[in-house]
């Protein structure tokens, strides 16, 4: 990761910077991190459920990357690789900026697609999902290419609750949308290989 040469005392600060460019940044520790791009195999993933998604909801619900997240602790905010929005007032909400904050009601679900190496692994299962339950968000799927499973979690009185692991043509039955019509094995044929 790119490191900016920035330093921001409060994410609202964050909030009002502009590099004009089209570049993610995460605010850690009151620097600006460029996010890198995501892997040809995540995006390729990530875009499969978004169609997926975006067919079952209407598109305006469905967010990619470019959703900025704001959550507690560091860095103060996350780009998960799919979102999920509440309703219309939330895709409302987000007209101005792409960014839900803290005082704004959590999105209903969030995607984290797996990236290789172990630090990438320890931030989806360990750091997202301990921001991503603080947050409230109703329901967090871990997809994890390398293990070829899809880990549902479900947030209940306040922390996650592991719901199912599921691999092959096992149904993925979402607690927040009922049945999805997806299983791990079309989910993993989307990466192409």
């Amino acid at each position: 990761m790119t490191q900016a040469k920035q330093q921001f005392q409060s994410f609202e600060e964050y909030l009002s910077y502009e590099d004009g460019t089209d570049r993610l940044y995460e605010l850690f520790n009151g620097e600006l991190v460029e996010v890198p791009p995501e892997s040809g195999e995540n995006a390729s993933i990530a875009g499969f459920l978004f169609v997926h998604f975006a067919l079952m909801l209407g598109h305006l619900r469905v967010r990619g990357h470019g959703l900025e997240l704001e959550v507690r602790g560091e860095p103060k905010n996350r780009y998960p690789d799919l979102t999920i929005l509440r309703s219309q007032e939330q895709v409302e909400q987000l007209r101005q900026r792409n960014t839900v904050r803290l005082s704004m009601a959590p999105p209903l679900l969030v995607v984290e697609v797996v990236s290789p190496g172990e630090i990438q692994r320890e931030r989806d299962y360990i750091a997202k999902r301990l921001q991503y339950q603080d947050r409230g968000i109703p329901e967090y799927w871990i997809v994890d290419p390398q293990a070829e499973t899809v880990l549902v979690l479900q947030w209940q009185a306040g922390v996650y609750r592991e719901l199912s692991r599921v691999q092959g043509n096992e149904p993925i039955d979402s607690p927040m949308l009922g049945q999805v019509d997806l299983t791990a094995t079309q989910i993993f044929a989307a990466r192409g290989t």
